[in-house]
């Protein structure tokens, strides 16, 4: 696999406390790389730099070859970096089509004369869209505030895979989810990665995190202290970087 994100060094103080101390962490293309820590580690931290939430006091970024420094995260959606939060920041009054082409409309000409919204290919692109990903979300809702979790998740998760996203991240994206709906989101995680996308999937279950990973990084004390393939570790060993019982060891 060929590398598609690089942090080097990357280090965030907020006030007196450092939160960052120097993250060193690399992301491959069409892979799944779990960011795994207990509250305080850094994961929230790290994952708004790379989103372009938070600037760094010290150290780079690399995007595809490129060093990059989003101002906001809508610098970084349009270099290809999308963020799914626990929020899901979607617009519960919009229907699932005005959720996935937010802002990026297409547009026809009304009479070959007057700009309009093409509601027809919105509703069009998200049947073929959410056929694509097998999920049960009814394409015509005429909102997404009734939509479950897990369907919800699949709503954010479908955008990046239309917008075609070079990095999606997937923060706590099964939390209050009943197990079928978890095991969708861990389903759309892969699919994503079999696309080409490389996924930062942030969690707590282990269990699921050795199920959807291809690696497992560790954060302890805002570093990455530990990363593994999923297949050569086991939960009591992670367990063990998180609580900072095991020396660093990066792979």
């Amino acid at each position: 696999m060929s590398d598609l994100l690089e942090i080097k060094n990357l280090r965030k103080s907020f006030g007196p406390v450092d939160v960052l101390r120097g993250v060193n962490l690399t992301l491959h293309k069409g892979e799944v790389l779990a960011v795994v820590g207990d509250n305080g580690a850094g994961k929230s931290t790290l994952i708004k730099h790379i989103a372009g939430v938070y600037h760094q006091d010290l150290g780079d970024i690399t995007l595809d070859g490129s060093k990059v420094d989003f101002a906001s995260p809508k610098e970084g959606r349009e270099a290809g970096i999308e963020t799914v939060y626990q929020d899901l920041a979607l617009a519960d009054e919009l229907s699932v089509g005005a959720n996935i082409f937010l802002g990026r409309e297409p547009i026809k000409k009304l009479f070959g004369l007057f700009p309009t919204i093409d509601n027809q290919k919105i509703l069009e692109e998200t049947e073929n869209l959410i056929n694509r990903i097998e999920s049960h979300i009814p394409p015509k809702a005429p909102n997404v505030a009734g939509l479950s979790g897990g369907q919800r998740q699949a709503v954010a998760i479908a955008r990046a895979l239309y917008w075609k996203a070079k990095v999606v991240i997937l923060d706590e994206p099964t939390a209050a989810l009943a197990v079928m709906e978890r095991d969708n989101v861990v389903k759309l995680s892969k699919l994503l990665a079999s696309e080409g996308v490389g996924v930062i999937y942030v969690g707590h279950n282990l269990v699921e995190i050795l199920d959807v990973a291809d690696r497992v990084a560790v954060m302890f004390q805002g570093q990455v202290v530990h990363v593994t393939r999923s297949e050569d570790t086991t939960q009591e060993e992670l367990i063990k970087y998180m609580t900072g019982f095991s020396e660093t060891k990066v792979a």
